[in-house]
């Protein structure tokens, strides 16, 4: 649960003023119907995700244990350093907005977040904890729970969100893990 749970905030926290949110706020002002836009979410997220995280875990696997939790450590430091700097709406991708709101969500989803802060984020996390699913499963609550509000509440939410505390909020919890990363490997050494 404890993966799970970490995996959900980190993802929720990180997605904060992402450009995946501003491609949410783009899909709903150009397609009327929200739901298709959520499962598209979903999917996208589920599969760019799990892609993810069985790379993370597979790289926790080569790397020689010893060295693990201060590479995490330094991932993690990277990722909250990274956090700090605004997104911005870099969309170029009108060519699958004819593809209806599911398939034009779907592929803009997964397009957008290769080698996004929170695809980054999900290797890291499945490379620290051994619980891949957790971590998928983690990630997408995460990334529904960022997103899921700016698809129904629109630009009305994201005028009064306070991005840049989110963002350094999100940087927080990354050095919080970098930290918590960095001492369970002296405590069980």
């Amino acid at each position: 649960m404890e993966t799970f749970l970490a995996s959900t905030v980190a993802v929720a926290i990180a997605e904060i003023g992402d450009k995946t949110q501003l491609l949410s706020l783009f899909l709903v002002a150009r397609y009327a119907a929200r739901l298709p836009i959520v499962l598209g979410i979903l999917v996208a997220t589920v599969l760019n995700h799990a892609l993810s995280a069985w790379l993370g875990a597979w790289v926790a696997s080569v790397i020689p244990q010893a060295w693990l939790p201060w590479l995490l450590a330094l991932s993690f430091v990277a990722i909250a350093l990274w956090l700090l700097v605004p997104d911005k709406d870099d969309n170029d991708d009108s060519r699958f907005l004819g593809m209806g709101a599911f398939m034009a969500t779907t592929v803009m989803f997964f397009l957008a977040e290769i080698g996004d802060k929170t695809q980054v984020a999900t290797v890291v996390l499945a490379a620290r904890y051994d619980e891949t699913l957790w971590v998928i499963l983690g990630t997408t609550v995460g990334m529904l729970l960022a997103n899921i509000p700016v698809i129904m509440a629109g630009s009305w939410l994201m005028e009064r969100l306070p991005l840049a505390t989110a963002r350094i909020g999100a940087s927080v919890l990354f050095m919080t893990f970098s930290a918590l990363t960095v001492w369970a490997a002296y405590v069980n050494s």
